[in-house]
């Protein structure tokens, strides 16, 4: 999956608003790739490894990037991280946690389970949409993937 259009996003956002916020920020951007949505943490996992609903897709069409919210129900951003990190199929996916939360140690701890970034949404619309247009020209177009990943 070299072609960067091809390249799937996991959006891991169970905020109705914040979802359609981020589709609308990607087609405005001309942002094409697929975009999967799992509304909670336990959506995510089965997805990345392939369980529950989502067991006859491939391992190998793993996401060029997962944007992670923290504040999930079932299982929170952290977990799901730490389980990404964990498993040799998922631990070099790049992992952009985007969430409202402010709190400092949310920060910390999302950097000790290696996130490779974190980005605060903003409230403005219009800000927001221009941070979906950098995460999309970094994560899909400028970023080199490992291998494995592709």
């Amino acid at each position: 999956m070299n072609d960067p259009n091809e390249r799937i996003i996991l959006l891991v956002e169970d905020n109705p608003d914040d979802i359609e916020l981020t589709q609308i920020a990607l087609k405005k951007h001309h942002i094409a790739n697929e975009l999967i949505v799992a509304r909670d943490g336990e959506e995510a996992l089965n997805y990345l490894f392939r369980k529950g609903e989502f067991t006859e897709l491939s391992l190998d069409e793993q996401p060029a990037v997962v944007l992670l919210d923290l504040k999930l129900p079932k299982v929170d951003g952290l977990e799901v991280l730490k389980q990404i990190r964990a498993h040799e199929s998922t631990k070099y996916i790049p992992v952009v946690i985007l969430t409202s939360s402010r709190e400092d140690q949310d920060v910390l701890n999302g950097y000790k389970l290696h996130a490779n970034s974190y980005i605060r949404k903003p409230v403005d619309f219009s800000q927001f949409s221009e941070a979906i247009r950098n995460l999309g020209l970094y994560w899909l177009i400028l970023n080199e993937l490992p291998p494995s990943a592709q």
